[in-house]
């Protein structure tokens, strides 16, 4: 299991009942993969460096979350289908010894 974030700019003229409706459906998905808590940093409306979609501004959105590899194909192509997501991008994060259980017990045994 690795660690992820991902970064999702959504549509900026959505009520604020169906951006967070948007934002809970993504994290719901997240937990499912690895049934730890998701974080959700909820950045608000930013303005855009370009014009995507004919928006100048974004609604951004950062997910840190735990999931196979294979999940990440899953997440992405429902970013792709979702019409109120514009953009974006996940990556996956270096895990810490803390977020890591079997680094912490090789550590415990020297």
């Amino acid at each position: 299991m690795n660690k992820y974030e991902s970064v999702i700019i959504i549509r900026p003229l959505l009520t604020e009942d169906e951006t967070k409706e948007t934002i809970n459906r993504y994290k719901k998905m997240y937990e499912n993969f690895s049934n730890r808590p998701v974080e959700v940093e909820d950045l608000g409306k930013k303005k855009l460096a370009y014009e995507i979609q004919g928006n100048k501004e974004g609604h951004y959105v950062i997910f840190n979350f735990y999931a196979k590899s294979e999940d990440i194909s899953e997440v992405e192509r429902n970013y792709r289908i979702d019409d109120n997501v514009m953009k974006f991008i996940t990556v996956r994060q270096e895990m810490e010894a803390e977020d890591n259980p079997e680094v912490v017990e090789d550590d415990m045994e020297m």
